[in-house]
């Protein structure tokens, strides 16, 4: 079977970009030639397709309903790259119990062998859904941005998933920099606090520097990487795609989709 690398992007709170930063790893990633998949897990509050502009015909809902496959709702959204989007609005999506999960991972089993990376874009918040994803996910790259709230949201995260889920390893994002120094800085806060009262690793992956062009692509609904290829933020994007994938794959059971599954599962 097939190894998988599983990275759940995830923040704590909304706001600090983290959809952005999942649409710019995985294309980013693809145009190294990794094939990757990015799970929309927002589940009630879809915007990996709106942020590309995409008008998806079907998505996850229809693939619970045993309407369709997974292959028929998936979008091709770059070289190598393709989405599963979530729906969005939906009340019943947003409340997926975690049979529900396993039954919308399960599909991905069938398409394993197809996939080198499958990011997941988590849901702002630390609900059911939001935790059942990190616990089960191989990586958690945490998002965090230069606002009060976001250091502290990111540790009551990180608190959580440690007491209760036995998440040791944990690794971090400065996004919307001003400087490289900033990006530290807010690394060393939550590190701070996070060695004082958890027994975790933290480790610190770099920057996304603030960038006008990151908006304008926002504007025009597509990707800085693909927008403005040449932009601060395209680059510091590749350079977090090259390091992601320098992370090992585990060739032991844990690496392969069917034990995310199984995780998945078992927070039932």
């Amino acid at each position: 079977m097939h190894p998988v690398k599983v990275v759940a992007v995830t923040g704590g709170k909304g706001g600090v970009g983290k959809t952005n930063v999942s649409v710019n790893l995985s294309l980013a990633l693809g145009q190294m030639g990794r094939r990757v998949v990015l799970l929309d897990a927002d589940l009630g509050l879809a915007n990996v397709d709106v942020l590309l502009g995409l008008r998806p015909k079907y998505n996850i809902s229809d693939v619970l309903a045993g309407d369709c496959a997974l292959s028929d709702v998936m979008l091709q959204a770059g070289e190598n790259v393709r989405i599963v989007p979530a729906s969005s609005g939906t009340q019943s999506m947003a409340a997926l119990g975690v049979h529900e999960h396993a039954e919308l991972i399960h599909a991905f089993t069938d398409i394993a062998d197809e996939i080198d990376v499958l990011v997941i874009d988590t849901a702002a918040g630390i609900s059911e859904s939001v935790i059942s994803f990190l616990r089960a996910a191989q990586e958690v790259l945490m998002v965090v941005c230069d606002e009060p709230t976001s250091i502290t949201d990111a540790y009551a995260l990180i608190k959580l998933l440690n007491r209760d889920h036995k998440v040791t390893r944990f690794r971090v994002l400065a996004n919307m920099v001003r400087s490289e120094s900033e990006g530290r800085n807010m690394y060393n806060k939550l590190l701070t606090v996070t060695d004082r009262f958890l027994d975790v690793t933290l480790q610190y992956v770099g920057s996304i520097p603030y960038d006008e062009a990151v908006r304008k692509a926002v504007k025009r609904q597509t990707a800085v990487l693909q927008a403005f290829s040449s932009s601060n933020a395209a680059l510091a994007y590749r350079q977090l795609a090259n390091r992601v994938d320098g992370w090992p794959v585990m060739t032991t059971p844990r690496g392969h989709l069917e034990f995310f599954v199984e995780r998945l599962v078992q927070g039932s």
